[in-house]
């Protein structure tokens, strides 16, 4: 019986299978290390203190609601709740519409500083409004008088998220064939009604996935509104760290709490998921 030639065809397609499995458990893995946590915190909200003590690693046994049951009827979650929307809302508004019309001269004009201008907002991307927080703060609190508003937080988180959002933006504007523009203002446009009735239904996708990182970004932010905002300002991320120093014995309610305070964003995230995807894609396209 002879035996069979293994050909080098075989061999690469063998090989490919091999790294194909790899880059699943690789994928598995970190999909693991990163819902272990979320997962472990929502089943922990079904529990009692007594099953967390007893059995850390458990599932519930019985189910238990009491803790969530708890944490939405007090006031305070939904007072948290209200202003993590509003200032994530105005966030989202601003950064989307600054964002538009920045990118919108970067990519339709010609200009001498264009590529220049358009690299500020790059090496933007570089700096965290961390290293700014303190001269973020005094000028808030004492040059603007926006201290413990909505406004006073939005205003720096959409100024920091418009670096991300001119970057994605430019390629979608760029992208759009100016022959549309020739066609519009032979028809009699002018360029801000191109811009309006044109221009901004064709860059949606872009729009959309840099409004849903920005509302993510917003609602998940911790250390502005931590310095600016006091008392019933205070959003969920502050509410969050309230509700575990207030009720520090009550790790089933930490739990609850913490489930709840980002339910909102991840349902919003995974339902424009698909949108976020295809803006990304159309800006590395573009």
């Amino acid at each position: 019986m002879s035996a069979v030639p293994v050909t080098r065809g075989s061999r690469e397609g063998s090989g490919r299978r091999e790294g194909g499995v790899l880059v699943y458990l690789a994928a598995l893995l970190v999909v693991i290390i990163t819902l272990g946590p979320v997962l472990y915190a929502v089943l922990g909200g079904f529990r009692s203190n007594a099953q967390l003590a007893a059995d850390p690693a458990g599932l519930p046994d019985p189910w238990l609601l009491d803790s969530y049951r708890r944490v939405v009827t007090e006031g305070a979650f939904w007072t948290y709740a209200l202003n993590s929307v509003a200032v994530a809302v105005i966030t989202t508004v601003v950064t989307v519409v600054l964002g538009l019309m920045a990118a919108y001269p970067l990519a339709r004009y010609q200009f001498r500083w264009r590529e220049p201008l358009f690299m500020v907002f790059v090496v933007g991307l570089l700096f965290p409004a961390t290293v700014a927080i303190i001269p973020l703060f005094i000028l808030v609190t004492r040059d603007l008088s926006l201290g413990n508003t909505w406004w006073g937080v939005a205003l720096p988180q959409a100024a920091f998220a418009l670096p991300m959002t001119i970057v994605i933006l430019r390629p979608f504007l760029m992208a759009i064939p100016r022959e549309l523009e020739e066609a519009a203002t032979v028809d009699g446009a002018s360029r801000l009604q191109f811009f309006w009735r044109i221009l901004l239904p064709l860059s949606a996708p872009g729009a959309i996935t840099v409004g849903v990182l920005a509302f993510v970004g917003s609602w998940n932010a911790y250390l502005l509104p931590l310095l600016l905002l006091r008392g019933d300002m205070k959003t969920l991320p502050l509410g969050v760290a309230d509700f575990s120093s207030q009720y520090s014995s009550d790790t089933a309610g930490v739990f609850a709490f913490t489930t709840l305070a980002m339910i909102p964003a991840l349902i919003f995230f995974l339902a424009m998921q698909k949108r976020i995807v295809s803006g990304l894609q159309g800006a590395v396209k573009g």
